[in-house]
């Protein structure tokens, strides 16, 4: 079994990194593999809207820009078993590197339906904001549109900020071992 932990993080330490070592360290526990998708590894761009607005992911469900590690990731989204996506709230969302990577995805998997890579597959959402706290609701509401547009199964949103953090973190590193358990 293959779990897939997507980070929005541009930060090395923190309390996102604290989060994403904690649904990490459950993983392991439960005995599957885990990879961790840092995005800010990438170059990736934003959507081009290429031709009307719609290029080769409508028909074709594929990046034309995929080549600065979109396609990569879709790749992996794909064989994964497990999704995690974790983020640091800004401006009461995701991170512009995870918005800008969904935006592309999505527009490539929404009109597959049943099809898409991230139909019926478990997903944990995970948002810590930071300094005053404010935004968590917000972001983990957009994380869960984004995946009833594509058709995954939200296997639980927890939010981490300053105050809750020590008793937070536990709870993600026992979600993300439940849910390895759950399908195995």
């Amino acid at each position: 079994m293959k779990v897939l932990i997507i980070s929005g993080t541009p930060k090395s330490e923190g309390l996102s990194c604290s989060c994403e070592e904690a649904a990490l360290a459950g993983i392991i526990n439960a005995g599957a593999e885990a990879e961790v998708i840092k995005l800010c590894d990438y170059k990736l761009s934003r959507c081009a809207m290429c031709g009307d607005g719609w290029g080769t992911c409508r028909d074709k469900h594929t990046c034309i820009y995929g080549e600065d590690g979109f396609n990569e990731i879709q790749s992996k989204i794909t064989e994964a078993d497990l999704l995690i996506l974790n983020t640091p709230v800004y401006w009461g969302d995701m991170t512009e590197i995870m918005k800008a990577f969904f935006d592309r995805f999505r527009r490539c998997e929404a009109l597959k339906g049943a099809e898409s890579v991230m139909a019926d597959k478990n997903v944990l959402l995970i948002a810590s904001p930071g300094g005053s706290g404010n935004g968590l609701i917000s972001c983990l509401e957009q994380m869960e549109r984004l995946c009833r547009h594509l058709g995954a199964k939200i296997y639980d949103f927890i939010g981490v900020n300053r105050w809750n953090k020590e008793y937070k973190l536990a709870a993600i590193k026992e979600a993300a071992a439940s849910m390895v358990k759950s399908i195995s």
